[in-house]
């Protein structure tokens, strides 16, 4: 299912946090947010999700108007992961991902043998099936990581929304949640620090600064010297990976004076 957004504003107290920003992501497409902390990247996943209203503008998904879908129909279709997921309650791997089928269960209904499935599922499909029994408590962060995204999975969603899904990991457990991510075949958008991860997973890559996308396009045109000056302020050699050609950066070090 594809994504599109026309003219996205949205303020937090006085500020203006995301600017005019227009988008379009196509059904089965995976595109990477990037740009420096503040850019609005977090924001802007959460617009699109409709977590967040917008003060102008609008999101399709599809061809509907995003505001014109229940709440239960919506969370069928779309599923973020955040940042910050976390709870203190003493619960299981398998108790954690049977939360995502939430939005088809009517009230007091008993649980399902599809529900059941689509659990199972989501935990085969990440890794997690051996782990359906273990305290969320006790999972390591790249562990957690992957039953946040076996939760969304179970939602048996067309489009995911990722922020920072890799933030605070290992490199094993960026570079495992990345391909998982990536093998789901589904229409992603993911929020991404690590430039040369979203050159490795992502189709295409759009560019935020101070709310406004300044720059579109597939990594080898997005990743180039003058983006690594103007925008993340820092000095870069840009060469081709033997990982599908695409482009790998080799920072030369050093802040550039803004």
């Amino acid at each position: 299912m594809s994504i599109k957004a026309e003219n996205l504003s949205w303020s937090a107290g006085n500020r203006l946090i995301v600017d005019d920003v227009s988008l379009s992501v196509a059904t089965g497409e995976t595109v990477g947010l990037i740009g420096p902390n503040g850019s609005g990247k977090s924001s802007l996943l959460r617009l699109l999700a409709s977590i967040r209203q917008p003060d102008r503008g609008g999101v399709l998904i599809g061809d509907r108007d995003i505001r014109s879908i229940s709440r239960r129909d919506l969370a069928r279709q779309v599923a973020l992961v955040q940042q910050h997921a976390a709870t203190d309650l003493q619960i299981t791997v398998h108790e954690v991902v049977r939360l995502g089928r939430t939005p088809y269960r009517a009230a007091f209904a008993g649980w399902s043998r599809q529900d059941e499935a689509a659990v199972s599922e989501a935990l085969e499909r990440t890794g997690m099936q051996g782990f359906r029994d273990h305290m969320w408590q006790q999972l390591s962060g790249g562990e957690r990581q992957r039953v946040h995204i076996a939760k969304a999975l179970a939602q048996q969603p067309s489009i995911l929304f990722l922020d920072e899904p890799t933030n605070h990991l290992d490199i094993e457990h960026q570079l495992g949640i990345l391909q998982l991510v990536r093998q789901q075949g589904l229409t992603c958008v993911i929020a991404l620090h690590d430039l040369n991860h979203a050159a490795m997973f992502c189709d295409r890559l759009l560019v935020l600064k101070g709310g406004k996308l300044v720059n579109s396009g597939r990594p080898h045109e997005v990743l180039n010297p003058e983006t690594l000056r103007s925008i993340f302020h820092v000095e870069g050699v840009i060469e081709t990976s033997d990982y599908h050609g695409k482009p790998h950066i080799q920072f030369l070090g050093g802040l550039i004076s803004q």
